[in-house]
């Protein structure tokens, strides 16, 4: 089968195409023919992450979707030809996070990931794919879809009639915006490109505002809340947007930190928090479990994924071509919270 792994390269780590043998499916497990596999702006990160020295050799990227090829002995569940989605975390099944859920993370220093051609995954790990979506679309749901599902709906518990605020349109930021408008939240989308704000209203966005000529853009949330504050922030910025994030915050509001587009620098003054009994929950992705919750909503509601570009699997390393460091892609991300040039980014396994 065709498979990339991470190798030292002249500009860094880089996916590199190679070969092995077919897997076969161990007890309690299935293998899952790839159809479709989509990066993310994690999988940029960890090609610049110092640590990723220790994953040099592995297969990367987390999310895929496919159709199964083979069942292990004792799996009942699954049969050949059923259409699947790849969770982002092998073993986080249900249930509260555990430190240890962390290295069962696909495409991770510790897991291998899913751009090759077979992939063997534990049988209950496994997602059917919603029937609407293509295997291209199903493909961009395992880590940004389920981030937004859990940072808005399973922890902020969004209702209709909520304001949402939310930093860019990156992966993250658009599943943010089709559910909370599923919901019936009102939402405001901060971006530095009045094409894609334009984009991003079509997406049904109530408010919009470009935060390059309008810096002090906390201001503007506030005076379009009436002074009020949003009921929600997805806070995918880091350390330059957190300040503003916090200001933006209603009495009893909610902030998801999932982001780190501006890289990792000095915390900021957390006290409004405490003094306006808001809360701030990490974010890391999902489980199993909302991966599924989150597949029924999408389906009753038929949001449909954002697709940018569709490349072949032969052309797999192009969109990490961009930066040759993470350092350089921290650089022209606090410039512009949409530079991620990977986001819905869909590479074909035909």
């Amino acid at each position: 089968m065709r498979l990339y792994r991470l190798k030292h390269t002249e500009n860094g780590v880089r996916p590199v195409l190679d070969e092995a043998p077919d897997p076969s499916p161990v007890p309690g497990e299935v293998l899952v023919k790839i159809q479709n596999a989509s990066v993310n702006y994690r999988d940029l990160l960890l090609l610049g992450d110092p640590a990723m020295t220790e994953g040099v050799g592995r297969v990367p990227l987390s999310d895929a979707a496919g159709s199964v090829a083979a069942v292990g002995k004792g799996v009942a569940d699954w049969k050949e030809g059923d259409p699947v989605c790849i969770p982002f975390f092998r073993d986080w099944i249900g249930g509260i996070f555990r430190n240890d859920y962390m290295s069962s993370a696909f495409g991770g220093p510790n897991t291998e990931g899913v751009l090759q051609d077979y992939v063997s995954v534990p049988a209950r790990s496994l997602i059917a794919k919603p029937e609407y979506l293509s295997f291209a679309e199903a493909a961009t749901l395992p880590c940004a879809a389920v981030t937004a599902w859990q940072a808005l709906m399973v922890r902020g518990h969004l209702r209709e009639g909520d304001t949402v605020l939310v930093q860019g349109t990156g992966g993250v930021a658009l599943f943010a915006l089709q559910l909370a408008v599923a919901r019936g939240a009102q939402v405001i989308i901060i971006s530095s490109s009045d094409e894609k704000l334009s984009r991003a209203r079509k997406l049904g966005a109530s408010e919009l505002i470009n935060y390059v000529r309008t810096p002090d853009w906390d201001e503007t949330v506030n005076a379009l809340t009436h002074g009020d504050g949003v009921s929600h922030v997805l806070e995918l910025g880091g350390p330059e947007t957190y300040p503003r994030s916090i200001k933006s915050i209603r009495a009893g509001g909610h902030i998801a930190q999932i982001g780190v587009l501006t890289g990792f620098g000095p915390r900021p003054d957390i006290d409004r928090i405490r003094s306006t009994n808001a809360s701030i929950d990490g974010i890391t992705v999902g489980s199993r479990d909302h991966f599924r919750e989150m597949n029924a909503f999408l389906t009753h509601q038929e949001i449909h994924p954002v697709i940018d570009r569709v490349f072949p699997f032969e052309q797999a390393g192009a969109p990490c071509s961009s930066f040759r460091t993470v350092r350089d892609y921290r650089v022209a991300s606090s410039r512009n919270l949409e530079v991620d040039p990977s986001v819905r980014t869909v590479f074909g396994f035909e």
